[in-house]
C-alpha cells in the first residue's frame, strides 16, 4: 500500500508539475513568450538559491563539501555544455563550405544575435533528473513516515516545481523550437521523481546523507543555465521601459519560487 502511494505521489509531483508548468508558459502566457526567458532565469537561480542550496545546507554535510560539490558542478555542466556545442557544430558543419553545386553554405547556428541560443538542453535535463531522484527520495521518505505527511509534501514538491518547471520548458523551447519534444523530455525528467521513490523506498536509511549533494548538483545546473545561456541573451540594448519589464519578469520568476517554496515550508 505504502509503495503504491509513493508511486501515485511521486509521478503526480513529477509530471503533473510539468503538464501544469506547460498549460501555463504554452497557453496562458504564451503571449508573453518575449518575457519568458527573464521569468526562466528568475526561476531557475531562486529555485537554487532559496529552495534547493538552503536546504542542502540545513542537513549535517560539511559546508567545505558542498561547496567544493557545487563548484564541480558548474565546471561539469560547463564541459557538459561544450561538449553539446561541439556535437552540435560538428554535426551540421559541411568542411567543403559548398554545395554540390558549388554554391557556399553559410550555416547559422544557434549563437546568432537574432536566434536563440542552443545550448543549456542538456544541462538542464541533468538537473531536472537529479532534482527529480532527489524529491523522490523526500516523498519516499515521507510516505514511510506517515501516510497524510506523504500526501502533503508530495503536493508540496508538485506546487514549487510548477514555476521551476515553467523556466525548463522555456529554456528547450529555446534550444529545439518545438514545444511538443521540450514537454516530452521535461517530462520524462519529471519522471525520475518516481525512480527516486522506489530507491527512495528500498533504501532510505542509505540515501538520506546523499541528499544534500544531489541538492547541490541540481542546483548547480539551474546556476550555470541561468547565468551562461539565459542572463547573456537579455544582455541587450533595450529601452528604459523594455529593460523594467525585463527586470520585473525576472523578479516574477523569483517570487513564484519564493512563495511556492514558503507555502510548502508552512506546511510541513
Amino acid at each position: 500500500m505504502t509503495l503504491i502511494a509513493i508511486l501515485t505521489g511521486t509521478l503526480a509531483a513529477g509530471i503533473g508539475s510539468v503538464w501544469l508548468a506547460a498549460l501555463l508558459s504554452f497557453g496562458v502566457l504564451a503571449r508573453y513568450t518575449n518575457h519568458m526567458l527573464s521569468l526562466a532565469a528568475g526561476a531557475l537561480l531562486a529555485t537554487a538559491f532559496m529552495h534547493l542550496l538552503p536546504e542542502a545546507f540545513e542537513s549535517q554535510a560539511g559546508a567545505q563539501e558542498l561547496f567544493a560539490t557545487l563548484l564541480v558542478g558548474l565546471v561539469f555542466f560547463f564541459l557538459l555544455d561544450k561538449a553539446e556545442l561541439y556535437h552540435h557544430g560538428h554535426e551540421h558543419h559541411d568542411p567543403q563550405g559548398e554545395d554540390d553545386a558549388g554554391h557556399p553554405h553559410h550555416h547559422h547556428h544557434g549563437h546568432d544575435h537574432g536566434q536563440p541560443a542552443r545550448s543549456g538542453s542538456w544541462a538542464v535535463l541533468t538537473g531536472d533528473s537529479v532534482h527529480a531522484f532527489g524529491d523522490g527520495i523526500l516523498i519516499a521518505s515521507a510516505f514511510v513516515a506517515d501516510m497524510r505527511l506523504g500526501v502533503i509534501t508530495a503536493l508540496a514538491v508538485l506546487a514549487h516545481e510548477v514555476p521551476h518547471h515553467m523556466g525548463d520548458l522555456v529554456v528547450l523551447r529555446h534550444t529545439s523550437g518545438n514545444r511538443s519534444m521540450a514537454l516530452i523530455k521535461v517530462s520524462l525528467a519529471g519522471a525520475v521523481t518516481a525512480l527516486g521513490g522506489l530507491v527512495g523506498f528500498a533504501l532510505v536509511d542509505m540515501l538520506h546523507d546523499w541528499l544534500p549533494y544531489f541538492l547541490v548538483v541540481a542546483s548547480s545546473s539551474f546556476v550555470y543555465v541561468a547565468l551562461a545561456d539565459l542572463i547573456p541573451q537579455l544582455q541587450k540594448r533595450l529601452t528604459a521601459r523594455e529593460t523594467l519589464a525585463q527586470i520585473a519578469w525576472l523578479g516574477v520568476g523569483m517570487a513564484l519560487v519564493m512563495m511556492v517554496s514558503g507555502l510548502a515550508h508552512s506546511s510541513h
